[in-house]
């Protein structure tokens, strides 16, 4: 590595937010829009922090920023589904994103959705939906790390991905 381009903190020091964000936005993730069902009705959040914890028994984990909106409703719920989304799916990823004015149950008027298996709300034509029982919760930084034994699978049409990159959609 150039020296020009490292950037090393000092001892006791942290790396910079900025820096972090940008090194960050180098990284290609998949989009999921992680969604559950609480006593104040449906909710849900576009997510990149997803990943497989485990197949045996079938584990995943999302970390969930605890100051958006609806980051109380997936606390009390103990179960959300992880709804992984086409490259077609776009407007769903930028609604969920918070783009476009729409909150809560507005969302929903965005792609076409329907009650999963454990009643959650799941999004129609997902590459794949993940159901899941919440078994851990762990405060890190400003997230929730959830931890999910899937439940349900349900497989979508086999369609090219949505994904995250240079702070861009793109499609793979």
């Amino acid at each position: 590595m150039d020296e020009s381009t490292r950037h090393t903190p000092h001892e006791g020091h942290s790396v910079e937010a900025g820096l972090y964000r940008e090194a960050m936005s180098r990284l290609a993730a998949a989009v999921h829009v992680v969604t559950t069902r609480g006593a104040e009705g449906r909710a849900g959040f576009t997510a990149t922090a997803v990943a497989s914890v485990s197949d045996s028994p079938p584990t995943l984990l999302v970390c969930l920023n605890r100051r958006i909106q609806s980051a109380p409703a997936f606390r009390q719920a103990g179960l959300f589904a992880v709804n992984m989304l086409s490259a077609e799916q776009e407007a769903v990823a930028q609604s969920f994103g918070g783009r476009g004015g729409l909150s809560g149950e507005q969302r929903f008027g965005v792609g076409s959705w329907h009650e999963g298996e454990l009643g959650l709300p799941c999004l129609a034509g997902a590459l794949a939906v993940f159901e899941c029982r919440l078994i851990e919760a762990r405060h890190v930084a400003t997230h929730d790390v959830l931890v999910g034994r899937v439940e349900a699978v349900t497989l979508g049409p086999a369609h090219p991905s949505l994904v995250y990159l240079g702070r861009d959609f793109r499609r793979v």
